[in-house]
């Protein structure tokens, strides 16, 4: 089952960023951080993506956007303690090295502001590096040009708001950009409990807990990702509302290190391509798991695909119909692909070295596409239950 599409206006988003294009930009500082007025940037052109049909109902242009226009940008170099307070829409392009430093973003409902990261690195004890308050949308864009984000200490809560990321987000998240950005979090690396969205960028991201996690989606469309989780990878997960938690891959490189999910949805898990390593307790876990293409390559201690429970709004069940998948198997009780309800397998590459190959709850069809075990072709899928081979369910039609 493919999520639901958003049906964005593609016309009126190109109108909208050409409005916001020729807003002046203005941001107040909380201490000493004043604006730099530069007209010699260093941004470098990174040609955009071009824009699918399918993407258009994604994505507006500006997410997939890869070049911040710095038109009418305010630069800030920063200092050492010196918090900045972005309370208006605009760009904002930030450079050079401190310590204990926040960037704060507190707008307006319909504020789309523009994070620009041009060669900085800010190191904090307890604090986000970049905190979005409120605003309609916040884009963080990487130029070409290398990037570091990093919390040591136990994050310091705001109130009832308990800041545990590096990139905290309060409303809806935009990475993008031609560069890079380490991140290194005791906690999560970034979080938001809005909708996040990834189009390009080079990500290395080292955390104790999270990698990527939001409340409502993930949606990635491009970008390349080098992760070490001592949780999840990617968690999308909303306890208030059972149709959220969706998270989705339409392209782009991944490697994950994860010692519990690599990829964990609490409604569905849609992936439509990439390429994809993974080294993890399961490689991907939700309540529905699509796959229609990619390469996906799972290492995994527990499930290697599981489809389970975790949604009440939507019954478990594991669809593929395409993609290359190579799933490698611990010893024990582990099962590579395991749906606590139906397993439909009607096309792709499926290479499976397991004890447990399958093991489904529900019907188990397989229609389409080639499956290898052990080393030999099957065509037709057996059933592991209770411990023991429970005989096969449906032949290949």
């Amino acid at each position: 089952m493919k999520i639901n599409k958003t049906g964005k206006n593609i016309l009126l988003a190109a109108v909208l960023s050409l409005m916001l294009c020729g807003c002046g930009s203005s941001a107040e500082s909380n201490s000493k951080a004043e604006p730099e007025q530069n007209t010699n940037n260093t941004v470098e052109t990174v040609t955009a993506e071009t824009v699918s049909s399918d993407d258009s109902e994604r994505f507006t242009e500006r997410d997939l956007q890869q070049t911040p226009d710095l038109e009418n940008a305010v630069y800030y170099t920063v200092s050492d303690g010196e918090n900045i307070t972005i309370s208006e829409e605009g760009v904002y392009v930030l450079s050079g090295s401190a310590e204990e430093v926040t960037v704060a973003v507190d707008a307006a409902d319909d504020a789309k502001v523009q994070i620009v990261l041009d060669g900085v690195s800010i190191k904090n004890t307890s604090s986000p590096v970049i905190y979005v308050k409120h605003a309609d949308k916040v884009f963080v864009t990487t130029t070409d040009s290398e990037n570091i984000f990093q919390v040591t200490g136990s994050f310091s809560s705001d109130g009832d708001t308990n800041t545990d990321g590096v990139i905290f987000s309060k409303d809806d998240l935009v990475l993008n950009g031609g560069g890079t950005l380490t991140i290194s979090s005791s906690e999560n690396g970034v979080v938001c409990k809005d909708d996040l969205k990834i189009t390009g960028g080079t990500y290395y991201v080292t955390a104790s807990s999270k990698a990527f996690e939001a409340n409502d989606s993930i949606l990635i469309n491009d970008g390349t990702f080098s992760i070490t989780a001592g949780t999840d990878g990617f968690h999308s997960e909303n306890d208030e509302d059972d149709t959220k938690g969706e998270l989705v891959i339409l392209g782009g490189t991944f490697n994950i290190s994860a010692k519990d999910d690599a990829l964990h949805g609490q409604s569905i898990v849609t992936i439509e391509g990439g390429t994809l390593e993974i080294e993890a307790g399961e490689g991907i876990e939700s309540t529905q798991v699509t796959i229609s293409d990619g390469t996906i390559n799972i290492t995994a201690a527990d499930d290697g695909i599981n489809a389970g429970q975790k949604s009440k709004a939507y019954d478990p069940v594991i669809t593929i119909s395409g993609g290359n998948l190579t799933i490698e198997m611990a010893a024990g009780d582990t099962d590579a692909i395991d749906s606590n309800g139906d397993l439909y397998i009607s096309g792709g590459s499926i290479n499976i070295t397991a004890q447990s190959p399958f093991d489904y709850d529900g019907t188990g069809e397989y229609t389409g596409g080639t499956i290898i075990v052990n080393g030999a072709t099957v065509t037709s899928l057996t059933n592991q239950m209770m411990g023991g081979f429970a005989g096969q369910n449906r032949k290949r039609g």
